[in-house]
């Protein structure tokens, strides 16, 4: 049973303690394989997969501040001494702070549409922050991106092809999915119940000649 022996001081990340690239044994106390979850929502993946792999150290990102501050809870309220929780930039943090060949994997589970065209810019995916995830990838690490949006993922899904270091796989659904689901996150529930087409794509990072 979950009990109360971290607290939220233990789960989340000040955000002006970012300075140059984060040492993750610093910041989880061990030297175990990271995960980051970009856009955590209320953190129903991020809770599950870490309940799931306690050997595993996930980071989560969430910019909007109510459902940060309710992943957090929730992550203290199961004691996962292996979650952090940062509310930030997502793609300034990756740019700017993830350290090279670090990352098991990088999970993106709908990501903001930002729907108008005027908005698009503000898309986390473009080039520079593809280079940006792939380069802070351990060889053989993945990228896993799920979205009900079409246009979006015909611009994601092309973007991650067309980087040489990246090798297209099929989505395998996570071990926190419910029947019919691909992740288990809130809004795949929502989305899934409003009949919704759900857009999925793995790539993983080739060995490259440093291996």
């Amino acid at each position: 049973m979950p009990d109360d022996s971290l607290t939220l001081e233990d789960i989340i990340v000040p955000v002006d303690s970012l300075h140059g690239k984060v040492d993750w044994t610093q910041l989880f106390g061990n030297d175990h394989p990271v995960e980051l979850e970009i856009g955590t929502g209320k953190g129903t993946f991020l809770i599950n997969a870490a309940r799931v792999n306690p050997q595993i150290n996930y980071l989560g990102i969430e910019w909007a501040n109510k459902y940060y501050k309710y992943a957090a809870d929730r992550a203290r309220r199961w004691n996962l001494p292996n979650v952090r929780m940062l509310r930030c930039d997502a793609r300034d943090f990756v740019i700017s702070h993830l350290p090279s060949r670090s990352l098991q994997c990088l999970h993106v589970y709908f990501p903001d549409p930002w729907p108008k065209k005027r908005h698009h810019k503000r898309r986390l995916f473009n080039n520079q922050f593809v280079a940006a995830a792939v380069d802070s990838l351990i060889p053989d690490g993945c990228i896993h991106v799920v979205t009900d949006v079409r246009d979006y993922f015909q611009l994601i899904k092309p973007l991650l092809a067309r980087c040489s270091q990246l090798q297209l796989g099929d989505f395998t659904p996570r071990e926190t999915a419910g029947l019919g689901e691909w992740v288990g996150t809130n809004f795949e529930r929502k989305y899934l119940a409003e009949g919704r087409t759900i857009y999925s794509c793995s790539v993983q990072k080739i060995h490259d000649h440093h291996d």
